[in-house]
C-alpha cells in the first residue's frame, strides 16, 4: 500500500514539474483546443440523426431509428452520379491548375531580387485571399456582363459577339478556377515562401560555380529541397477532394448551369435546410466526410511508402 501511495504521489509530482516547466506553452495551446472541442469535436455528436428520423420536436437522442435507410436512398437518387462527377471534377481541375499556381508564384518572387518589386508583387497577390467570397463573385459576374462586362467589351473589339458566361454550363468551371486561383494564389504561396527561405544558399554558390543556370538551379536544388512541403500540402489538399465551397457555387450557379455546377455541398445545403430533410442531409454530409478521411488516410500511406513524406 505504501509503494502505490509513493507511486502515485511521483507521477503527480512529475505531471505538475512538467506542466511548471511548459505552462506558457500550455496556455498558448489552450484556446486552440477549447476552439476545436466547442465547434469541432461537439458538434459531431449530432451525425447520430444520420441513422435515425429525426424531429426537432423530439430532439437528437428520440428519434426512430433506421440504420442506414438515408444512405441508401442518396446511393440510388438520381443526383448522386452528378453530384460525384461535378464535385470530383473540380476538385482535380482545381489540383491540376490551382495546386501548381502558388508553388509557381512563389518560385517567381523568391527569384525577384528588388525588394521593392518583391514586396509590390507580394501585397498585391495577397489582397484578393482577404476579399469575401460574395464580393469576389459580384467582381466576376461584372466582368463577364455581356453588356457592361470588361471581357465582352474586349470580345466585341475583335468583332466577337457577346457571351452570357454565367448561364452558358461549359463556362462554369473555367469561370469557378479561375477565379479561385487569382483569390487564393498569393496567400497559398507564403508557405512556399516560407520554405524556401530555408533553402541553404551554399547550394547555389556551389551549382553557379558548376555553371548551372537559373533553370537547372530551379530543377536540381530549389524543387527537391521544397519536395516535403509540396507533398504535404498536396496530402492535406486530397482531404477535401470531395468538398467543394457550397458559399461560392452557390452564388455562382443558377437552373441553367445545374447539371455542371450542382455539388455535394450544394445538395446537403438544398436539402437538408431548404427542405428540412435534417437526416437525410447530415447522411449525405458524413458519407462525403468518411471518403475524404479515406481519401486523405490513402495519399498519405502512399506517399510515406513511396517517398517516406507523410503526415503521420
Amino acid at each position: 500500500m505504501e509503494h502505490t501511495f509513493k507511486s502515485h504521489f511521483s507521477k503527480r509530482d512529475k505531471l505538475s514539474k512538467i506542466f511548471n516547466r511548459d505552462k506558457y506553452l500550455w496556455m498558448m495551446i489552450l484556446f486552440p483546443l477549447i476552439y476545436y472541442i466547442v465547434f469541432k469535436y461537439i458538434p459531431m455528436y449530432g451525425l447520430i440523426i444520420s441513422f435515425e428520423n429525426f424531429s426537432p420536436y423530439r430532439g437528437i437522442l428520440k428519434g426512430p431509428w433506421v440504420g442506414f435507410k438515408y444512405f441508401i436512398e442518396f446511393f440510388n437518387s438520381t443526383f448522386f452520379w452528378r453530384l460525384m462527377r461535378n464535385t470530383f471534377l473540380l476538385n482535380v481541375y482545381s489540383i491540376i491548375f490551382g495546386f501548381p499556381a502558388p508553388i509557381i508564384l512563389a518560385l517567381i518572387v523568391n527569384g525577384i531580387t528588388a525588394k521593392f518589386y518583391k514586396k509590390s508583387v507580394q501585397t498585391i497577390s495577397y489582397l484578393p485571399h482577404f476579399v469575401s467570397t460574395v464580393v469576389v463573385v459580384g467582381m466576376v459576374v461584372n466582368f463577364l456582363s455581356p453588356t457592361t462586362g470588361l471581357i465582352n467589351h474586349v470580345l466585341s473589339f475583335f468583332g466577337q459577339k457577346p457571351i452570357n458566361f454565367m448561364i452558358m454550363p461549359r463556362w462554369f468551371r473555367t469561370i469557378y478556377i479561375a477565379s479561385g486561383i487569382w483569390q487564393e494564389v498569393g496567400w497559398s504561396s507564403i508557405i512556399y515562401l516560407a520554405a524556401l527561405s530555408g533553402v541553404d544558399s551554399g547550394l547555389y554558390e556551389a551549382a553557379k560555380v558548376d555553371g548551372a543556370n537559373k533553370i537547372q538551379q530551379t530543377i536540381f536544388i530549389t524543387l527537391p529541397s521544397i519536395l516535403p512541403t509540396i507533398i504535404i500540402m498536396l496530402i492535406l489538399r486530397m482531404g477535401n477532394m470531395l468538398s467543394v465551397g457550397a458559399e461560392k457555387v452557390l452564388l455562382m450557379y443558377n437552373p441553367l448551369t445545374y447539371e455542371v455546377a450542382d455539388v455535394i455541398n450544394t445538395y446537403v445545403y438544398r436539402i437538408g435546410i431548404g427542405n428540412s430533410e435534417f437526416s437525410y442531409g447530415s447522411a449525405v454530409g458524413l458519407f462525403q466526410s468518411a471518403i475524404n478521411f479515406i481519401l486523405v488516410a490513402s495519399v498519405n500511406k502512399i506517399s510515406k511508402k513511396v517517398s517516406e513524406i507523410s503526415l503521420w
